[in-house]
């Protein structure tokens, strides 16, 4: 395997963990705004802390929207932190796929100078 075959691959499963990072984000967010949701159609005057509603009434209600909200929250940082670390990791390895590129492209074209050299010599 060569070096630009090995850095192609490696920028395309940082492409596809970084699209894995954008879907936890996006399920993240599901949850977080299915948390709110569910404090505010239980209870018409929920209480507030923040932005962030809650029903102080009943446990299960409320546990049912912390942990949708704790969840929610976790995988948006989560998704955040992983989709833009595979998004470095990718730019990395396509400007050493550059390199590898670069690199190939000179050493082809001193092997064509180098036999063209032989060429003339034997001639």
């Amino acid at each position: 395997m060569s070096a630009r075959d090995y850095f192609h691959e490696k920028a395309e499963e940082s492409r596809h963990n970084e699209v894995i990072g954008y879907i936890m984000f996006l399920a993240g967010s599901v949850f977080f705004v299915g948390g709110i949701l569910a404090a505010l159609t239980m209870n018409s005057q929920p209480n507030w802390f923040l932005f962030i509603p809650y029903n102080s009434t009943s446990t299960q209600a409320l546990t049912l929207q912390l942990s949708f909200l704790v969840v929610g929250l976790s995988l948006i940082v989560a998704g955040i932190a992983s989709g833009l670390h595979f998004y470095r990791d990718r730019s990395m390895y396509m400007q050493e796929l550059f390199k590898a590129k670069n690199s190939d492209d000179l050493l082809r074209d001193f092997r064509a100078q180098t036999a063209a050299a032989k060429r003339n010599n034997k001639a």
